[in-house]
């Protein structure tokens, strides 16, 4: 969604600081919410603002210290399962990672883990 454009917020101000129109009736003729300019009055007030607010975005997270934490757990000790590379994980960075987010991050450091809680100990059938 994009920001409203400064010219238009100046042109709604304007309208408001004539006086002659409620906050209702300036809101229906520039198609804007009530609720949007209540806060741009209220930013105008606290801060002496009406410039938009920047967009934070999705930071991107730093992958590459979690992908060599990860990747040191796993030299460490290459048999563990995901719910204990979770744990040792979460015990040392203080963490509280799920077992999926821990197991995105071992995929993304393409290190597989050689211990499968669903797979039998060796490769034979018995019975």
């Amino acid at each position: 969604m994009e920001a409203i454009s400064q010219d238009l917020r100046e042109r709604v101000l304007a309208m408001y600081d004539q006086g002659k129109h409620t906050r209702r009736a300036i809101a229906e003729r520039y198609q804007v919410s009530d609720s949007w300019l209540g806060k741009l009055l209220r930013r105008r007030r606290q801060t002496g603002s009406t410039q938009a607010k920047p967009h934070a975005g999705n930071r991107p997270a730093p992958m590459a210290e979690r992908i060599a934490v990860i990747q040191l757990l796993i030299d460490q000790c290459p048999d563990a399962t995901l719910a204990e590379l979770r744990d040792r994980y979460n015990h040392q960075q203080k963490t509280s990672w799920s077992r999926a987010t821990i197991s995105q991050v071992v995929q993304k450091a393409n290190r597989p883990l050689k211990k499968s809680r669903c797979t039998p100990a060796n490769g034979t059938r018995r019975g």
